[in-house]
């Protein structure tokens, strides 16, 4: 998948909000499964896998910002069904509820990290709301929003988290401006050639609350360092 390029709108604003929780519910439904089978000898041998099952959870339950008498409730649940106790399914009035609690909580975040950010020295906000830093200057032409661009960037979530990067991976990306998430299109437009920048996207400009599962949760305020390195043009049309 490429992270940066528009993806489809959810078929209802229902599915939207519930699809993170089901995210979850399935993270959760994994851990339940393996745990709940009976202990073998070589438990040691796969210690490593376990722990990382337990991150994955773990990383699933940050956007609820729990406090620790919260995450006790959610371990004691896990238990419960980890130890074969009789509980009631979740209905779906309790997903819409912790939807709800998790839509607000990711927006008391983001809406501390924006101000925060604005605030840095460098920083140029636009009325769309991206915050824009030019890391170093280009000296070439800015694209147009049909241009094609050649680009090197890396893509962080609010928690430092790298979620795509094509500096990691070594290869520049390539694609239509006119084809990128709305923030991408703005901010790369206003880049010169041979320049670098730090692209931070509100999640209106972005992939809003749906996200882009499973690497970008709903409602998350993306960052991009950018280096802007070709501009091919749209060909003219011949007459």
């Amino acid at each position: 998948m490429n992270p940066i390029a528009p993806i489809e709108v959810a078929t209802s604003r229902t599915a939207r909000a519930l699809r993170p929780l089901r995210v979850i519910a399935a993270g959760l439904a994994l851990v339940f499964a393996v745990a709940a089978q009976p202990a073998v000898s070589q438990a040691i041998e796969h210690e490593a896998s376990f722990y990382q099952l337990g991150v994955a959870v773990g990383r699933s339950l940050t956007e609820f910002q729990l406090s620790e008498e919260e995450l006790a409730i959610v371990q004691k649940g896990l238990l419960a069904v980890v130890h074969g106790e009789t509980v009631p399914e979740p209905s779906e009035e309790d997903m819409k509820r912790l939807s709800e609690l998790r839509n607000k909580r990711v927006a008391a975040i983001n809406a501390s990290l924006l101000a925060k950010l604005k605030n840095e020295e460098g920083a140029r906000v636009q009325e769309s709301g991206l915050i824009y830093f030019e890391l170093e200057g280009g000296s070439g032409p800015r694209p147009g929003a049909s241009d094609t661009v050649k680009v090197h960037y890396h893509g962080t979530l609010a928690n430092g988290a790298v979620f795509d990067s094509s500096v990691v991976r070594g290869e520049p990306a390539e694609f239509p401006l006119n084809r990128v998430i709305a923030c991408w299109t703005e901010g790369v437009g206003m880049m010169k050639l041979g320049g670098k920048s730090k692209l931070v996207c509100p999640p209106g400009i972005a992939y809003g609350d749906r996200g882009a599962p499973p690497t970008i949760p709903g409602g998350a305020v993306l960052t991009f360092e950018v280096e802007l390195l070709e501009i091919k043009p749209v060909p003219a049309v011949s007459e």
